[in-house]
This record gives structure tokens, C-alpha cells and sequence, in this order.
């Protein structure tokens, strides 16, 4: 089994910060890729960011200069630092990992279970 377990939403006005951290945790082999996606209400699920084995980062044009991504590789760890966040940005947050376990030598998407992050006065 593997699990990835977001934590950090909440509640935060306009112009103001927000950690999301998730950790994956199970029988895992290796992690390519992990990251962040979210879903508005009423919209389809979209790229935050993500970033690969090489620190190599991939981020929406929306959330650009203000969403950070990054890792810690030894934890299985993945974090998104958020600034300047808008109403725009309220969304239900997904941490995503493209990895391999210890049974399967294919990398495979996996998910969390979200955590809700609300931007309101």
C-alpha cells in the first residue's frame, strides 16, 4: 500500500501565505515525480506544480512567481509555498507522485485525498 497524506490547508485571506506538505509513505521503490494539482468547484482538476528527481520545477502560468514547489527527497516529501493567494486560487489542493513500488517496476500515478485551501476576506 501506498498513501500520501497532504496536510497545511485552511483558511487565509487575500494577499496572504499558505504550506501545503505531503508525504508519501508504504512499500515504495522510487519517485520520479511529485507535486501538487487542484480542483475548483465546478472545474476540472489542473496542474499547480510539480517537480522531478533532477529539482527540475513545472508550474501552471497562474501561480507562477507566486507558488513555490520543492522537496525533500530523503523524506518522500513534497511542499508548496504559497504567496500573494487570490480568491481564484480556492480550490481543493491533490499531492500527486508518479512512483514505483516494491511490486510493480512501473511508475504509476497516485494520489492524495486533498486537503481544502479557501481564500476569502
Amino acid at each position: 500500500q501506498v498513501q500520501l497524506v497532504e496536510s497545511g490547508g485552511g483558511l487565509v485571506q487575500p494577499g496572504g501565505s499558505l504550506r501545503l506538505s505531503c508525504t508519501a509513505s508504504g512499500s515504495i521503490s522510487s519517485i520520479n515525480v511529485m507535486g501538487w494539482y487542484r480542483q475548483a468547484p465546478g472545474k476540472q482538476r489542473e496542474l499547480v506544480a510539480v517537480i522531478d528527481n533532477d529539482g527540475m520545477a513545472n508550474s501552471a502560468d497562474p501561480v507562477k512567481g507566486r507558488f513555490t514547489v520543492s522537496r525533500d527527497y530523503a523524506k518522500n516529501t513534497v511542499s508548496l509555498q504559497m504567496r500573494s493567494l487570490k480568491p481564484e486560487d480556492t480550490a481543493v489542493f491533490y499531492c500527486y507522485a508518479l512512483l514505483k513500488t516494491a511490486w510493480n517496476n512501473e511508475a504509476v500515478d497516485y494520489w492524495g485525498k486533498g486537503t481544502l485551501v479557501t481564500v476569502s476576506s
